[in-house]
């Protein structure tokens, strides 16, 4: 893995600027920096390079093909590069310099052009194409996002790379905080592309490329993937065969997927937390390598939050060479300080913590772990799928003018007397180390009484936060992220939820959090379930081989009990997170208060004081419960104080 950089310009040292661009992201690319420069039409090119195949020189970058019309500075992995070459071979004599797949990519593509290689890959990658014939430069992402690409105009030069804190080590770089981006972020705790944090710096979307050409001009953009092509294209060629043959394929195409990411010139594991994706991940990697995998958790003094003990069964079970570390509550708040610089940009999915910190004890022993990510909503794991369709169904009964009413009804009472009311089934629900409050969910549910389809019903009730933005804000407009214009309506409900998840959910928050919490530790990441094969084969599946009899992943789980007892993985899911609403009433409350103090908020000029007071306020009593706001204002605050 590593983290590419570079612009179209003209600066004083070019070359120097360059240097300051790859030292930005580091570590990204520990092992090699390198820079490329034509100074004729003021192209530069920059790469820290993380060695993972071909550990020679042979691999550095900038790389240049054969016919030196192109240089190339490129992030990821493409994992069937070897049939790649073979192909390549079969055509023409090659006289290969080494084994990397960036030299492999640069001969697909003098063979085939870029966007036919990228549609022949298998991979993760971010890729800056210069091709000297026709003096343009390209820029194109993976599928699905696992690799982040950031490109756009900055001190009127346009720039590109893997994360924003390269792009503001350039010359007199002052693009302001995008105040609609910010609403934006209230939204989903994370930023969507194409937006950024910042004004005229955009995330590239995943499956796509631009082309731009020195001296200005209009930026053309096309997709090379559509993951609402594959989608529809399932829906429309469903998978035939019966149940178990369904479950036969999956595995087929599961163990062929795992196994072209298991190559690497370097120590390779993965993460293991005993839940159904991830200990598939590691019985199909066990299944195919002839010594130990190396397997990794992390386990917490906080019993409600603790998985370790479960991966640690199936990691015996599977006989791999497991490695798990307890934390404490400290150890994870001595984290927080960190995340806005491993997220260079405001990013509030608490589960960040964790990952770091397993990403952190996975590094001790490996250069690379493969990772369980995308089986949810692949194979309709999550139970919000079910948890929605149930309820909208029964609520879509009632009328809709009576359905608000009622909500408008519940939310004239205050928290204090749902709290009071409902006091006895708190008692019975809380749990020392994760209170419950009942009424604060009532509360919330009835917001979503007024909704009008079963798409407003599932963005406002489980996508996002369920406020307007604007209110929080100052001075930010909507601004609609691209799945919104996406039409599911002729598919099913629960089909719908997943799509929207696949575009939106997995890219934006799970990859990204996953992505640099691992790259801050030099770590690379691996998504078998990302294989386009997976994806293609997971979008034919009926329904109900997917969420069968209310139980998702249902053909997932059947591949899983050919290795690993079932006994060993049914249990409720736990999620990967921590006891955040009582950290903010505890050992955060003095950070939060400071980050969140009146004088400050109306200085700095973005939030609305009394709102998010107001929040504060409540949330510290244990009136209600704001955590998600919250941590999304704090995260906002901790990385502008970095930022400044």
């Amino acid at each position: 893995m590593c983290g590419i950089a570079g612009f179209i310009g003209q600066y004083q040292s070019a070359t120097d600027c360059l240097s300051q661009m790859a030292s930005a992201i580091a570590h990204r690319g520990p092992d090699d920096q390198g820079v490329w420069f034509d100074e004729g039409v003021g192209v530069g090119l920059a790469h820290a390079r993380l060695s993972i195949l071909d550990l020679s020189p042979a691999g550095h970058q900038p790389m240049q093909s054969v016919s030196e019309r192109y240089v190339m500075v490129f992030n990821g992995e493409i994992y069937n590069h070897n049939r790649l070459r073979t192909e390549l071979e079969s055509i023409t004599v090659r006289n290969w310099r080494g084994h990397s797949d960036t030299e492999t990519l640069l001969a697909a593509i003098e063979q085939w052009g870029l966007e036919a290689t990228l549609k022949k890959t298998k991979g993760m990658f971010a890729i800056a194409l210069w091709d000297k014939q026709t003096q343009t430069l390209s820029l194109g992402r993976d599928r699905m996002g696992e690799k982040p690409l950031y490109y756009g105009w900055a001190s009127g030069q346009f720039v590109f790379a893997s994360e924003l804190k390269a792009i503001k080590t350039l010359p007199d770089f002052n693009n302001a905080i995008s105040r609609d981006a910010l609403a934006l972020y209230l939204r989903y705790s994370a930023i969507p592309a194409p937006y950024s944090i910042y004004e005229n710096l955009f995330k590239l979307e995943p499956g796509s490329l631009v082309t731009i050409r020195p001296g200005g001009g209009k930026i053309e953009k096309k997709s090379y993937w559509s993951t609402v092509d594959v989608i529809n294209h399932g829906l429309q060629h469903p998978f035939k065969g019966s149940a178990s043959g369904a479950v036969n394929q999956l595995e087929i195409v599961l163990k062929e997927a795992v196994a072209l990411q298991m190559e690497a010139d370097v120590p390779l594991g993965a993460f293991l937390s005993g839940g159904v994706d991830s200990s598939t991940v590691v019985a199909l990697m066990q299944a195919q390598s002839a010594k130990k995998v190396k397997t990794f958790s992390i386990g917490f003094d906080n019993k409600a939050y603790n998985e370790a003990e479960h991966a640690r069964t199936v990691a015996q079970h599977l006989c791999t060479e497991h490695f798990d570390m307890y934390v404490s509550g400290q150890d994870a708040l001595d984290v927080i300080p960190k995340l806005p610089d491993i997220y260079d940009e405001p990013f509030a999915d608490s589960s960040q913590i964790p990952t770091y910190l397993v990403s952190q004890i996975a590094k001790q022993k490996v250069t690379v772990s493969l990772s369980g990510d995308a089986g949810d909503e692949l194979f309709g794991g999550y139970s919000r799928y079910t948890l929605a369709s149930n309820t909208w169904n029964k609520l879509n009964k009632i009328p809709a003018p009576i359905r608000a009413a009622l909500g408008a009804g519940i939310n004239t009472l205050p928290a204090g007397f749902w709290k009071g009311l409902l006091s006895p089934v708190d008692f019975v629900k809380s749990k020392p180390d994760k209170p419950y409050s009942m009424g604060d969910k009532i509360l919330k549910a009835s917001a979503l009484l007024a909704c009008q389809t079963r798409r407003e019903f599932y963005e406002k009730g489980f996508m996002s936060h369920n406020l307007n933005p604007q209110d929080w804000v100052l001075g930010a407009k909507s601004l609609a992220p691209i799945f919104d214009a996406l039409d599911f309506s002729q598919t099913t409900f629960l089909e719908e939820m997943m799509a929207l998840d696949m575009l939106h959910y997995l890219p934006t928050d799970i990859l990204t959090k996953v992505d640099r919490a691992a790259m801050a530790v030099s770590l690379e990441t691996r998504v078998p379930l990302l294989d386009s094969n997976v994806i293609e084969f997971a979008a034919s599946l009926p329904l109900e081989y997917k969420i069968h009899n209310g139980v998702g992943k249902w053909v997932l789980r059947e591949v899983l009990y050919k290795y690993v007892p079932k006994e060993l993985i049914e249990r409720p899911k736990m999620g990967f997170g921590v006891p955040l609403a009582e950290w903010l009433r505890g050992p955060l409350r003095d950070w939060a208060e400071s980050l969140l103090d009146a004088k400050r908020l109306e200085e700095e000029g973005f939030f609305n004081v009394s709102l998010v007071r107001q929040k504060w306020q409540e949330h510290i009593s244990g009136q209600r419960n704001w955590q998600a706001q919250l941590w999304d204002v704090l995260m906002f605050q901790a990385w502008l104080e970095k930022n400044k």
